[in-house]
């Protein structure tokens, strides 16, 4: 899987489960760009990121994330791509 397949189906995460956010999602996007993005939603994202991939993140990847670029290299990596 490709770097836009990736990012398109993490755009897809974003837009359902941040249903108010309707800024550009794209590598340097962050929680704190978006208002409804806290903690509890953090875990939600995770959930749905490994449910659509069909991976599993250590706590560690996770904590170490800054931004969706990073979660892309990640779940690349993950993929074996």
């Amino acid at each position: 899987m490709d770097q836009s397949a990736i990012l398109a189906r993490l755009t897809e995460i974003v837009r359902t489960l941040f249903d108010e956010y309707d800024g550009p999602v794209d590598a340097s996007l962050n929680a704190k760009a978006v208002k409804q993005w806290d903690s509890l939603a953090n875990v939600q994202f995770m959930v749905l990121v490994e449910q659509a991939f069909k991976v599993r993140f250590t706590v560690s990847e996770i904590t170490g994330l800054k931004n969706v670029g990073e979660l892309m290299q990640v779940i690349q990596k993950k993929l074996g791509h």
